[in-house]
């Protein structure tokens, strides 16, 4: 790593920054509504955008610099283990292709903003409506705090900020100016700030991985010897070489079904999905979203790339953004570097608009003001996006960074235990509400409880994400061992509820709401008195 300053790199990095920064207080005036103080508009774009911006959108909102980052990290430092992020990204399209659809319906039919407010009409239960919006904000707090460690790892590599004994002030300023541009152009634009970004974004992480997917093997000999060194570092480390150990291919299976089951329950992927303009937007975009697994699949093989070069780095986050500065010239990786810095902005932006959202929606309306105005809404929603990035930020500045990490692992655990409430609220109504209440709370209890019992060679608690499964006895992923946990227990206490004739909650929505598209006819916003006006 060098010890000064990177002028090139960090004057490309620079152009990129401020040419975002450009576009996204320009996004502003992009499609600009006659009324802009709603949250359809604030926190959705309108419900406007086509099949090419969702797609943008999504995969910018889904592909994260921490995907760009951690992914060929973990391949670096654990073999192909870490290859497990490209089977579950190719299990999560035809999954969300069944319930996507019927989701963006249903929500478009009746003005519904958030998963919660999904939830509290079908089931008729603010109880379970706040249950999951406080598990969706919890669960992206630390997404965004690892965006910000995206960005500050290619800062690191770059020598800005100076070293470890630098004043922290001073060290932290960069990632103090990024993140301050950050809120204030989400806080000015909405989510139409990171729609526009994300085709600047997306065109230069496909460059950069074309670019470097021919350019470094030509460099190092090529793909044979890539693997082969690759292979002799994982052998003698015992990291499984090539091809997960056996011992390791229940953790792999099942953290890939449990990831992909996971993936949509985030508030930011609904974000990104509801605000398209139909339903026929939202179907075709999972069948062309997996050209960018295509893409992850080329990006993980830098890790192998990395140890091929020899990339020696105490701090696996940076074996990435180091390869870059070694293997290219200069411009070039200020290039590659300004794509991971764009791939951090974008999600970030989406994540606080959706946790502000889920606040405002299902916290502030339900339960503290229910009389607030479109107006208050949006107001609230703005306030709480600025905190909430806030938060992330105190947690990167404050907190080592594994702890992000693995505070990220735990929220993926915790975003699972919604999908019965959400995934089985759109096919069926049969689920009692106590009982997906019951279900989400041993499942949280459980995943947690486990995942605190976790070890690892630097940390005593929250090490990891796999643990023995009960009765089965192997290595399996933690929030699928609590996902089965919740159904069983809402299965039962389904039964055991309908047996007593317990009071179920009142339905708000009809069989043909799952169905309508934009253009139906009936297919307008029809909002219950509490939040009548609060959209279009």
């Amino acid at each position: 790593m060098n010890d000064g300053v990177n002028g090139v790199a960090l004057g490309v990095f620079v152009f990129f920054f401020l040419a975002v920064t450009v576009l996204g207080f320009l996004a502003s005036r992009w499609r600009k509504a006659e009324n802009e103080h709603s949250l359809d508009e604030w926190g959705l774009g309108g419900r406007s955008f086509g099949t090419w911006i969702t797609w943008f959108l999504l995969g910018g909102d889904l592909y994260t610099a921490y995907t760009f980052v951690a992914v060929p990290a973990a391949i670096y430092a654990a073999g192909a283990s870490g290859f497990f992020a490209v089977p579950y990204t190719i299990l999560v399209y035809p999954l969300i292709f069944t319930f996507l659809p019927r989701l963006w319906s249903v929500s478009h039919r009746h003005g519904y903003v958030t998963t919660s407010d999904f939830v509290r009409g079908r089931f008729g239960s603010k109880g379970l409506s706040l249950a999951v919006a406080v598990t969706g904000i919890l669960a992206t707090m630390p997404y965004i705090a690892l965006q910000l460690v995206g960005i500050q790892a290619v800062l690191d590599v770059m020598g800005v900020g100076g070293g470890e004994d630098t004043n922290w002030f001073v060290k932290d300023l960069p990632l103090l100016i990024a993140f301050g541009v950050l809120a204030a152009y989400t806080y000015s634009s909405g989510l139409r700030a990171p729609a526009m970004i994300a085709f600047v974004k997306d065109a230069l992480i496909y460059i950069v991985i074309a670019v470097a997917i021919i350019y470094i093997p030509i460099k190092l000999g090529g793909f044979d010897e890539i693997f082969a060194k690759a292979g002799d570092k994982y052998t003698a480390a015992g990291a499984g070489g090539l091809v997960p150990a056996p011992a390791g291919q229940w953790t792999y299976a099942t953290l890939a079904l449990g990831s992909a089951l996971a993936l949509f329950m985030y508030p930011h992927s609904i974000t990104a999905t509801l605000s398209s303009k139909s339903r026929e937007v939202i179907r075709r975009n999972t069948t062309i979203l997996p050209l960018y697994s295509l893409m992850l699949g080329l990006l993980a093989l830098l890790g192998f790339m990395a140890i091929a070069a020899g990339v020696k780095v105490t701090n696996g986050q940076l074996a990435i953004p180091q390869l870059f500065e070694d293997m290219f010239p200069d411009w070039f990786a200020g290039v590659a570097f300004a794509a991971i810095g764009i791939g951090a902005l974008v999600p970030a932006a989406i994540m606080s608009i959706a946790a502000a959202n889920l606040f405002t929606r299902n916290i502030y309306k339900d339960f503290i003001k229910p009389d607030a105005t479109p107006e208050q809404e949006t107001k609230i929603s703005k306030l709480v996006s600025l905190l909430v990035k806030v938060g992330a930020l105190v947690f990167v500045l404050t907190m080592d960074k594994t702890v992000a990490i693995n505070f990220q692992l735990l929220g993926g655990i915790w975003i699972l235990q919604t999908f019965p409430a959400l995934v089985g609220g759109l096919f069926t109504r049969w689920f009692h509400r106590w009982a997906l209440l019951a279900g989400w709370a041993v499942g949280m209890v459980y995943g947690t409880l486990a995942a605190y019992g976790v070890a690892s060679p630097t940390q005593k608690h929250f090490g990891g994400s796999a643990k023995e499964i009960p009765g089965i006895g192997e290595i399996g992923y933690i929030g699928l061992t609590a996902f089965v946990l919740n159904v069983v227990v809402t299965v039962v206490l389904t039964f055991v509820l309908k047996a007593l004739k317990a009071p179920d909650g009142i339905d708000e929505t009809n069989p043909g709401d799952y169905t309508a598209d934009a253009g139906d006819p009936g297919v307008e916003v029809e909002l219950p008195p509490a939040t009548a006006g609060s959209t279009h």
